[in-house]
């Protein structure tokens, strides 16, 4: 049941997008089109899950070691997001080299936004958040594929919204980003309708 909670908590009621607005470069940068937003939906699923896993394994066995010898653990915490960017870093090179190799028009259609999920603030989020809430292995794995979901989630929502959108008749001075900030807000505001699905301890 705790997983299940996780689940529902990442995915709907604190999506990292529309809930703590985290991955809003990626989020407005690639949703002009559906087969983008997908693209980017699968590369953040595979970045945020190994992510996860490799940060939780780098702060339980590395950061929070006892060092010193003194029975204090966490030794190495002031390190943590020096750490956790490495890692994430590696990741994203990875899953550029891969989409370069087997997609290379969907290498062509994230462009810049590709790289910058090195620096995508959703990804380390996730990481800090699964150190503070002390989740286990399989809790922050879990909660790693959830808020990838969450995330995929919002960006084909919006994607499909913005797509709906260019068929519209829109002033001309309310089209583009001030179309695409108004609507990501009304998307927000329509998840908060989930905030009392998972009961807050």
């Amino acid at each position: 049941m705790e997983l299940v909670v996780i689940v529902l908590t990442a995915v709907l009621t604190e999506n990292f997008v529309l809930s703590k607005f985290l991955g809003i470069c990626p989020f407005l940068g690639v949703s002009k089109r559906v087969s983008t937003a997908f693209g980017m939906s699968a590369a953040v699923l595979f970045v945020m899950t190994l992510a996860a896993a490799i940060t939780w394994a780098v702060s339980r066995w590395i950061l929070r070691a006892d060092w010193n010898g003194d029975g204090q653990t966490g030794d190495l915490l002031y390190l943590q997001t020096i750490a956790f960017i490495l890692v994430i870093a590696s990741l994203v090179q990875l899953t550029e080299m891969a989409i370069q190799k087997l997609s290379p028009v969907l290498y062509q259609a994230l462009g810049i936004y590709l790289p910058l999920m090195t620096t995508n603030c959703a990804v380390l989020g996730l990481a800090v958040l699964n150190d503070l809430r002390e989740f286990g292995f399989h809790e922050a794995l879990v909660n790693g594929v959830a808020a990838a979901v969450g995330f995929g989630l919002a960006l084909m929502l919006f994607a499909g919204l913005r797509e709906r959108l260019e068929l519209a008749k829109v002033p001309k001075s309310f089209r583009d980003a001030a179309l695409a900030l108004v609507t990501a807000g009304i998307l927000s505001l329509a998840f908060m309708g989930f905030s009392g699905l998972v009961p807050v301890n």
